[in-house]
């Protein structure tokens, strides 16, 4: 039998460092920015329409009443979710010529994740296209497989020269001495 020693009173575990990060490398949920929070909105609710083949009004209904949706950015959230599954057509074309594989054998999450990066770098010109990857790369960390942000990664990064073109060659541009 073990010995129980009483705690004293107002004892607490150890603070967690407050670096804004988890132990698997994903960004704390309060570090987060109302954008951030909203593409995890319009991931959740663009796998129930690729696995589900849901209705993308009810698919809208249900994710605004999931907790914490009151902190994301509703704009952002409604153009990535229709405008993903209205373009869905539009955006395989764009990302199809960079797999190495068929899009059916694409996880839905990393699917999900490559339209929403896709159809940011076409519609959202107002997000740096670096940003557009890492934010897509942070969701494939978070909700993908092992190595899912990896080819992610690939596939936009390959993507970002042909929709961002003036933009990209300026910032890589600038990384060369």
């Amino acid at each position: 039998m073990t010995d129980l020693k009483p705690k004293p009173m107002g004892s607490r575990p150890p603070r967690q460092s407050r670096t804004g990060v988890t132990s698997t490398g994903a960004r704390k949920a309060g570090s987060k920015s109302e954008r951030s929070r909203a593409r995890e909105f319009a991931l959740q609710a663009l796998y129930q329409t690729l696995v589900g083949k849901n209705d993308v009004s009810d698919i809208d209904l249900f994710t605004r009443d999931l907790a914490g949706f009151s902190k994301s950015d509703s704009v952002h959230f409604d153009a990535l979710l229709h405008g993903c599954t209205e373009e869905a057509a539009a955006l395989d074309a764009l990302l199809v010529p960079l797999l190495d594989r068929k899009l059916a054998e694409i996880s839905p999450v990393e699917h999900a994740v490559m339209w929403i990066g896709a159809y940011e770098l076409q519609h959202c010109l107002d997000v740096p296209w670096r940003v557009v990857l890492n934010e897509c790369v942070e969701l494939a960390k978070e909700f993908g497989g092992t190595d899912g942000h990896k080819y992610v990664n690939a596939v936009l990064n390959g993507l970002a020269p042909s929709l961002r073109a003036a933009e990209v060659s300026a910032d890589r541009g600038k990384s060369r001495p």
